[in-house]
């Protein structure tokens, strides 16, 4: 139990990093490995933390996409009205 406990806690090395970056790089795959690595209580907590950060940035990231679809949709729709 309480090496389960400092393997959460340890620092991860550069080659952890670059293969955890790596793949949540990857398009569907690093969605479902970022929701595993945010939820999993076995995951290391630095890991974990970076993975809940990176899904907050996709949700902020998508907002914004549907809100610029919708205001430049809105207005090139009203901009197609006034002109026919």
């Amino acid at each position: 139990m309480e090496e389960l406990q400092t393997q959460k806690l340890k620092t991860l090395s550069v080659q952890e990093w670059a293969l955890t970056i790596f793949i949540s790089g990857l398009p569907i795959v690093g969605l479902i490995m970022l929701l595993i690595w945010a939820f999993s209580d076995d995951t290391n907590i630095h890991k974990k933390n970076w993975a809940k950060a990176g899904l907050l940035i996709m949700v902020i990231f998508i907002a914004l996409f549907f809100v610029f679809i919708f205001i430049f949709g809105g207005m090139a729709l009203i901009s197609n009205m006034f002109n026919n």
